[in-house]
């Protein structure tokens, strides 16, 4: 049986923000709670709806996307790294609407483009946007047909 004080813990760690399973499983081997106890503790922050993964996932995307930029293959790599199932991974894609994603890249390869010395050639900075783009998590053929766009204007 899972103490009460532990739950209590847990549920405000969860109230706080969306966690992912493992962020709550590190906060409970933190708390040494393991084996059965751990699971059951799981399972009851599962059953009152304050762990959701898909929840979690879909609220990740969206918010590394608006708020930090980040690209969709970045997104995708931090959410394997936190264990979430291709399914949850699938649905937080569909949160990033297109033409939002699109804004993002623009904004992030103008931004860019402004430190570059006036004296550089063409394809240095064709170089330079598309490397810094894709360490944001972008996707190679958008940041080509978007770098175009960047560097006519």
């Amino acid at each position: 049986m899972v103490r009460e004080d532990i739950l209590v813990k847990l549920r405000r760690y969860c109230d706080y923000q969306d966690r992912c399973h493992q962020d709550v499983r590190r906060k409970l081997l933190s708390l040494q709670v393991y084996g059965d106890e751990l699971e059951e503790a799981m399972a009851i922050l599962i059953e009152e709806d304050l762990l959701n993964e898909e929840r979690f996932a879909r609220n990740f995307a969206r918010g590394r996307h608006r708020i930090k930029g980040w690209g969709r293959h970045r997104i995708r790599r931090e959410l394997k790294l936190r264990q979430i199932s291709d399914y949850c991974i699938r649905k937080a894609m569909e949160e990033i609407e297109e033409t939002e994603y699109r804004q993002q890249l623009l904004q992030l390869l103008h931004r860019r483009s402004m430190h570059h010395p006036a004296d550089w050639p063409t394809g240095k900075r064709i170089e330079d946007l598309r490397e810094h783009a894709m360490r944001w998590g972008y996707e190679l053929p958008l940041i080509e047909e978007v770098s175009r766009d960047v560097l006519e204007n």
